[in-house]
């Protein structure tokens, strides 16, 4: 850690309504991160899939490069207005292959690519009598992605990743302080599932949350449950998104998360991920 780096950065999550029209749909982020800029934000955080919300043949049409035009214009945001951008994730072609990746980027405020991260799991699962099927489509990632921002050490994910506790661990271990979670939960899992899963990784992990979702009915017919929220090492929700389109907006402090962590030393408590598993018990 850079210990002469700024002890505190201003995070924003940006929730979104995407749609199937591309060009409207970064005018619509360009307006959010705007709107996060101006209150302070040096961080922000878009929702999976942000460029394109319309079902998979869509995202097969409009896959791109990371060098594509839209993470180009991420790149012109965080080069603008000197900010880190987690950009969400776009449908990113991948050579030779008739499926797409699922990927998020790590822009620094110079618009150079400090990390890539492609969504390690994929979410197959009947909800709602809709039968989403990922993995026929998405080749999956097999890295994770923990990326120095200054004083702070961000780990990224995607969506269905947060159901996975032992991901989050992996990156505490890479010396993650923040996760980033852009995501499209739908309105149905979100409903039962969202805000208990985003509190309990930062709890477990006393780690802060900055997780940003797609919110509302989209041209696909799915609906995403909103509620994007920022949450702090002790599990409170310091910023939440409103309704519709909006953002969310909290100042991260590594010195809140360095006392959690000395005083409530869970993390140095552990017995099984750092020596292995226990032995299994004797009949």
């Amino acid at each position: 850690m850079d210990g002469s780096a700024p002890r505190t950065m201003r995070a924003a999550v940006i929730q979104m309504t995407s749609g199937a029209d591309r060009d409207a749909n970064i005018a619509q982020a360009t307006e959010l991160v705007t709107r996060a800029v101006i209150d302070g934000a040096q961080m922000v955080v878009l929702p999976e899939t942000w460029n394109r919300m319309a079902g998979i043949s869509a995202a097969h049409a409009d896959a791109e490069s990371v060098d594509g035009p839209t993470i180009g214009c991420a790149r012109d945001w965080a080069i603008a207005h000197g900010i880190w951008v987690i950009a969400g994730s776009i449908a990113e072609q991948i050579p030779g292959s008739d499926r797409i990746a699922n990927t998020s980027v790590v822009i620094g405020p110079e618009g150079r690519l400090h990390g890539t991260y492609r969504k390690y799991h994929l979410f197959d699962a009947r909800v709602a009598g809709r039968h989403y099927r990922e993995s026929h489509h998405v080749v999956p990632g097999d890295a994770l992605c923990v990326v120095e921002t200054g004083a702070f050490r961000v780990g990224v994910s995607l969506c269905y990743d947060l159901r996975f506790p032992e991901m989050y661990r992996a990156m505490i271990d890479r010396g993650a302080h923040v996760f980033a979670i852009p995501s499209a939960f739908t309105a149905r899992t979100g409903q039962a599932h969202w805000e208990i899963l985003v509190r309990a990784r930062a709890i477990e992990n006393l780690a802060y949350v900055c997780a940003a979702n797609q919110v509302g009915r989209h041209a696909d017919a799915s609906e995403s449950f909103g509620h994007s929220m920022i949450v702090d090492p002790w599990g409170d929700v310091v910023a939440r998104a409103p309704d519709g389109p909006g953002i969310a907006v909290a100042t991260l402090d590594i010195s809140h998360l360095e006392d959690i962590r000395a005083t409530f030393p869970v993390l140095e408590h552990r017995r099984i991920g750092l020596d292995g598993a226990p032995p299994a018990s004797s009949a």
